[in-house]
């Protein structure tokens, strides 16, 4: 899937993966379809290879504020529940956008069909 604006994207991945060699572009979107989650303030970020998606996961939980009982589903590149505990690099390669944005949904339950379950599986 290729995002808006793909050229212009493609020029600022090429300027952040210039500034900062150690990280990975990423965008994270909230599902069409959710009802209660907020938006984030901010939907850029620049990850570190190493970081796995568990982390990341955790990351996102503080910037929405959610309490321990709230559910908190990602998806990858909208079509793949990743193991949480693969690191960004290995997310990143494997699911990246045309543009170099690796693109992450995230959702309070279900998401494009797939049970609540699926995300649940251990690795």
């Amino acid at each position: 899937m290729t995002h808006t604006i793909p050229a212009t994207r493609k020029n600022e991945v090429c300027s952040i993966r210039s500034k900062f060699p150690n990280k990975l572009p990423v965008i994270v979107e909230r599902y069409i379809r959710e009802r209660t989650l907020p938006l984030l303030d901010k939907t850029k970020f620049l990850v570190p290879y190493e970081l796995t998606l568990g982390q990341f996961l955790c990351l996102l939980r503080n910037k929405i504020a959610l309490d321990s009982t709230q559910a908190l589903f990602l998806l990858v590149a909208e079509k793949s529940m990743s193991c949480m505990s693969s690191n960004m690099g290995e997310v990143y390669t494997r699911y990246r956008d045309g543009d170099g944005f690796l693109y992450i949904t995230y959702a309070s339950q279900e998401m494009f069909g797939a049970p609540l379950q699926a995300a649940k599986r251990p690795c």
